[in-house]
């Protein structure tokens, strides 16, 4: 999987912040980030910390043959693994072009500068010798491997102890560390890779530089330098020019982080080095800050619980609040009352849409109107069309013309006059005649 390339507006970003001698992590031109080294319960292993990028290192040993053309003198070895898990950019399988560069910088740093006596790892000329191998694991890439390797290999070094060997005759014995105790390292020094990154053709310098910073680079140079200001290596790569002026202004400032370096991995090793002596707790899952989850140990607090009562009683009279404080009760309605400051109770209130309609029904049911029966006008005239709906909200009533005007004169008498006794006999007469046609 290839890594996310950055946008144009990422790139223009921190290039102009390098202008401004700014960097996106706070940091000044010079300044390095902080490294944190911790050892683990077996002699030989150690986590570097350089900021948020990572690195495991593991040393062990075993008896080999030597080499033909160097039979007194032992083997080192060196392995940097580049695993996804530091990052999605590292494909596991083959090794990538990073990778090949890394592990060629880190033998010309440590072995082909002599830091480790080898000639004291031979146990029998040209039969046997020690085989140091050591393994870097990258958990986590932010930036700036090749710094925090070179410490972790020499940090893992310098906290080895290969076990004690006997020789009688052609008998080689080797002990355990019950039997004997483990016989450390000959390191004559110790070489620190430092790195700078240029910008804009070498206008602009920067130490320690991180994931986002080595993509928008120009090129960089690796200096491996020990505390007395010895060059063990020196790599330039990008392809840019640099002036002598430049390389030495570099060698003045990799002199001073490596003697910081340095001093660093010296005080971790005596710290170690007394833990374990005094028998105290020691290695990685020691080295978590005790505010994190995953910190099991809990302090234990004293509890007293000699006169309970009277604590118990001193604690509810003071909990009560004073006669001042509470206020009488305001009774507003029979069942209700109220306590303090606050609305009235609204038990019981009707809100004013219901209170319309409770009013629109009383109307409705007191109106003389609602009272009267309505017939069905069918039953007395059965030449009438009634026409309704469904919900039989409305009636609509036609009849013809004729007979219309006829109940008109009837029903509806001219203003001022009454109608008499006889004439209504008659129409009823007349109504009667009617039904037995």
């Amino acid at each position: 999987m290839r890594e996310t390339p950055l946008s144009n507006c990422e790139r223009a970003f921190l290039l102009q912040a390098i202008s401004d001698k700014k960097r996106i992590d706070g940091r000044q031109t010079y300044d390095y980030r902080n490294v944190k080294i911790t050892f683990g319960t077996e002699y030989g292993c150690c986590i570097v910390e350089l900021g948020k990028t990572r690195v495991l290192g593991q040393v062990s040993c075993e008896l080999v043959a030597p080499k033909m053309n160097r039979p007194t003198e032992g083997i080192l070895f060196f392995n940097l693994e580049l695993s996804s898990m530091a990052s999605p950019a590292f494909e596991p399988g083959r090794p990538s072009e990073l990778l090949v560069k890394l592990n060629r910088l880190l033998e010309r740093c440590l072995r082909n500068s002599k830091c480790i006596d080898t000639e004291s790892l031979c146990v029998q000329a040209g039969e046997k010798v020690w085989q140091i191998r050591v393994d870097l694991h990258l958990l986590n890439h932010e930036g700036n491997i090749i710094d925090a390797a070179s410490i972790a290999a020499v940090a893992a070094l310098c906290h080895f102890r290969r076990p004690d060997v006997s020789v009688q005759g052609e008998e080689v014995t080797v002990y355990s560390p019950e039997e004997r105790d483990p016989v450390p390292l000959s390191i004559h020094h110790m070489p620190i890779c430092v790195s700078f990154a240029f910008f804009q053709q070498g206008t602009f310098l920067l130490v320690d530089p991180n994931e986002r910073e080595e993509r928008v680079m120009d090129g960089l140079l690796v200096i491996a330098m020990n505390k007395h200001r010895e060059i063990c290596t020196i790599q330039s790569s990008g392809g840019i020019m640099l002036l002598k002026e430049q390389v030495l202004r570099c060698s003045k400032v990799a002199g001073v982080k490596v003697a910081e370096i340095t001093e660093l991995i010296q005080k971790a090793l005596e710290n170690d080095r007394k833990v374990r002596k005094e028998g105290g707790k020691f290695g990685f899952a020691e080295s978590l800050p005790d505010q994190k989850i995953t910190a099991l140990k809990i302090d234990k607090s004293p509890v007293d619980t000699s006169d309970v009562e009277g604590k118990a009683e001193e604690i509810i009279s003071k909990s009560k609040p004073s006669s001042d404080v509470v206020s009488k009760p305001v009774v507003r309605a029979a069942g209700t009352a109220q306590i303090g400051e606050g609305t009235e109770n609204a038990w019981g209130v009707l809100e004013e849409s219901e209170d319309e309609e409770e009013d629109d029904a009383d109307i409705a049911s007191t109106s003389p109107e609602s009272n009267k029966v309505i017939e069905n006008p069918a039953k007395n005239n059965p030449e009438a069309i009634v026409l309704s709906d469904s919900e039989e909200e409305d009636v609509v009533i036609l009849q013809p013309e004729s007979k219309a005007k006829a109940s008109l004169e009837t029903i509806q008498p001219k203003k001022g006059q009454a109608k008499s006794p006889a004439s209504k006999a008659s129409s009823n007469k007349k109504k009667k005649k009617k039904s037995t046609r």
